[in-house]
């Protein structure tokens, strides 16, 4: 898991410089990345988290990132599923 969570520090910032005034959730986005960060999180809950930020991540995608718009919507999916998942969980981490 420490080696995904590597992958997620070293790769979503250019993801999200790249594309965060593109897409609505980028807020969530860095949400999931602190809550992935907290030390109190559960091992389990940062693995299913880092999972989601891969996928968010990666070039690879059921709907590939480049076609305009909908390239996002699984992305967004993954992300919304996640954030229900987790619910008023995560709140803090929107204000830090």
């Amino acid at each position: 898991m420490k080696d995904d969570i590597n992958y997620v520090e070293e790769n979503l910032w250019v993801k999200v410089e790249r594309i965060g005034k593109k897409i609505s959730f980028a807020k969530d986005i860095m949400a999931l990345y602190r809550y992935m960060k907290d030390r109190y999180v559960s091992w389990h809950r940062k693995a299913i988290v880092a999972a989601a930020l891969i996928y968010f991540i990666s070039p690879i995608d059921a709907i590939p990132d480049i076609t305009p718009l909908v390239g996002y919507l699984d992305d967004l999916g993954v992300i919304t599923a996640l954030l229900k998942y987790l619910g008023s969980e995560l709140i803090p981490y929107y204000e830090k």
